[in-house]
């Protein structure tokens, strides 16, 4: 096989393992002496790192993520970061606060609006200066948006959801510590899981590739959907371990090779309705990935797709044949909705195909899928 070209960017340091938390405030006292701390809705949550800064020198003002952030959340994030003055950056907590995090980090020093800087509802006006000093600690395993260049935000007048960009909006310091997954919810495991899944698979199977995110998939898909149905058993350390580790390769693939249908749908799905990005993904998984099956053309492209199958069949005990009802069986057994238990209906389900035709993730599907394709995935997965 020939190993091609390609470039591969990621954060600037990637710190993995358990008990590795403590490393963020010494990182962060090396940047500055003020910084922002972007949590979850629960402050309680990031108290002790909180004060593991204080005790390291750095005055600390907190900004509260209650939800998947949209445009008037990021303006009051970087409203709070100059009016303190912050020269950092540090994020904890699940996708969202990820996202919002690097967003401020990146809008503070800029000189336009918001609006401005984002893709297709706005300009794509490129950054004028570098993000602040950025620390990312996932306390959650789906999105790997610690070491990705983009954050994904809402833009309620167009009922979309759309990505701030740009190669230096990478974290200065990315750290994944297991031990801050440990005993999450049921439903945010099953969900953030689905979505880690969902972003090793469509990477490997894109039409940016390179054998670089190929390595990367390859040894955490099968790690990744193992330790999926482990937890939705029982709390394992090890499968938290892998699940953390799946997460973390799924956002190296993403970032440098791309997406496909899942994401070019649940993005515009995601703004038409308030419902979680894991389960939309989750939800669309087996019925996209039946589509490209059936589409492709490339012997490439349908023995990934094939080798895709029979992963996702031996962790589900069955044949690469059955593996995407099996796979659809047990996320419903376990809790996960149908698009139209979410809320979504036929008007969404049109809104979101044609949305998804200028989606930057349908650009590196392994196949272009016509409106009519689109449709059926949504209504198979309604």
């Amino acid at each position: 096989m020939a190993l091609g070209s390609f470039v591969f960017q990621t954060a600037t340091e990637i710190v993995f393992g358990r008990g590795k938390a403590v490393e963020a405030a010494p990182r962060a006292a090396a940047f500055g002496r003020s910084v922002l701390l972007v949590h979850g809705s629960n402050p309680e949550r990031t108290d002790w790192l909180a004060d593991d800064l204080a005790r390291h020198g750095l005055a600390v003002t907190r900004f509260a993520v209650a939800s998947e952030p949209d445009m008037a959340l990021i303006e009051a994030g970087i409203a709070a970061a100059r009016e303190a003055g912050v020269d950092i950056i540090v994020a904890a907590g699940g996708g969202s606060v990820m996202d919002a995090g690097k967003a401020i980090a990146a809008l503070v020093p800029a000189k336009g609006p918001v609006i401005d800087y984002l893709e297709v509802v706005g300009s794509g006006r490129r950054l004028e200066a570098y993000p602040l000093p950025f620390i990312a600690l996932p306390t959650t395993s789906g999105t790997g948006a610690e070491v990705t260049k983009n954050a994904v935000i809402g833009v309620p007048e167009h009922r979309r959801k759309v990505s701030l960009r740009d190669p230096r909006m990478l974290a200065d310091a990315a750290i994944i510590d297991p031990a801050l997954t440990d005993f999450s919810p049921r439903r945010v495991t099953l969900e953030s899981g689905l979505d880690a899944v969902t972003q090793l698979i469509e990477p490997y199977i894109c039409n940016r590739a390179t054998v670089m995110t190929d390595a990367l998939c390859r040894d955490a898909l099968p790690k990744g959907l193992s330790a999926l149905r482990t937890l939705l058993e029982q709390e394992d350390a090890d499968a938290r371990d892998a699940l953390a580790w799946a997460s973390l390769c799924g956002g190296l693939a993403l970032a440098n090779a791309g997406l496909g249908v899942v994401h070019g749908l649940a993005g515009p799905l995601g703004g038409l309705r308030d419902a979680a990005h894991g389960a939309i993904c989750g939800t669309l998984l087996p019925y996209a990935l039946a589509a490209n099956r059936d589409a492709v053309t490339e012997p490439e492209h349908h023995r990934r797709l094939e080798e895709v199958l029979g992963w996702i069949g031996a962790a589900f005990g069955t044949t690469s044949g059955k593996a995407l009802s099996a796979l659809a069986n047990w996320s419903r057994a376990n809790g996960l909705q149908t698009l139209g238990g979410m809320g979504f209906t036929a008007a969404d389900r049109n809104a979101a195909a044609e949305a998804a035709a200028t989606s930057s993730s349908m650009k590196a599907n392994p196949v272009p899928l016509d409106h009519a394709t689109l449709i059926a995935i949504l209504e198979a997965a309604s």
